[in-house]
């Protein structure tokens, strides 16, 4: 598959190193654009890629153009390759928020995807919801379920709306995690546990108790419920956390998320 990056930094460089894992495409095949000078060099120097001048020239016998740039910088991007796209291209934009009408109107170009990666995709352990404009031939959608899927898990959709959704919950929400993990080693350390300890309780705790969900197959209330005895230590805390509003919190702070990503996307 010859593959063109529009946009080489953390999650270009992540879908890059993902499809040459996974013997998608070769080195020789890849070509990548970026506005920066020093992150092209540095990639043809770790992976041995050929990297552009500019954006068109990116262009030349992709089979999938890969849009990876920042939402602010799609306007210029579209503005240098629209109407240059070959009949056979398939687009897969990864850019939060920017819809495939946004995307077809400004390319000149009917063959789109549109996907929501997460942060985890870097280490090949993301989850990545996609969808496709009507002009996404069987062949295409298969190229782009394997580039997509390299990164982790791939979940195409039929309704756009569902990315906007997914921006809330999977692609925002490694953060939310992140700030319950802080929250977690701080608590440790206050009652008296040495940082490194702390850290390494609370990672191998998360990263367990996941897979134990998956695993499993279990419902996720039946599993807390399962750890929960009546009048024990999980349920003093549990019941200081319900105290505090903190699945109510959640929902806000997904909710927050959704609206923004539904605005970015006008």
């Amino acid at each position: 598959m010859k593959i063109a990056f529009i946009g080489g930094g953390n999650m270009g460089r992540a879908m890059l190193s993902a499809v040459l894992d996974r013997n998608l495409s070769t080195p020789g095949d890849i070509a990548v654009s970026d506005v920066s000078a020093a992150r092209l060099k540095q990639l043809e120097r770790e992976f041995g890629i050929r990297t552009a001048g500019s954006n068109p020239d990116a262009l030349s016998g992709g089979d999938v153009v890969i849009l990876a740039v920042k939402p602010q910088n799609l306007a210029d991007v579209m503005a240098e390759i629209g109407g240059l796209l070959e009949t056979g291209q398939l687009v897969l934009s990864i850019i939060a928020g920017k819809k495939l009408d946004t995307l077809r109107h400004g390319l000149g170009h009917d063959a789109v995807v549109r996907a929501m990666p997460n942060t985890p995709a870097q280490i090949g352990r993301g989850v990545t919801v996609w969808t496709a404009t009507s002009q996404v031939s069987g062949k295409q959608q298969t190229q782009a379920a394997a580039v997509l899927g390299a990164m982790g898990s791939e979940i195409y959709v039929v309704d756009e709306g569902y990315l906007d959704m997914a921006t809330a919950v999977s692609g925002s929400g490694p953060a939310y995690l992140f700030l319950f993990m802080e929250a977690l080693t701080s608590a440790a350390v206050d009652i008296g546990l040495p940082l490194d300890i702390a850290r390494e309780l609370v990672l191998e705790t998360v990263i367990g108790s996941a897979e134990f969900a998956r695993k499993s197959g279990g419902e996720l209330v039946g599993l807390r419920k399962m750890v929960t005895s009546s009048g024990g230590t999980t349920a003093a805390a549990l019941d200081v956390l319900e105290q505090g509003r903190f699945a109510g919190l959640l929902k806000n702070a997904v909710a927050a998320a959704y609206d923004k990503a539904r605005e970015l996307g006008g």
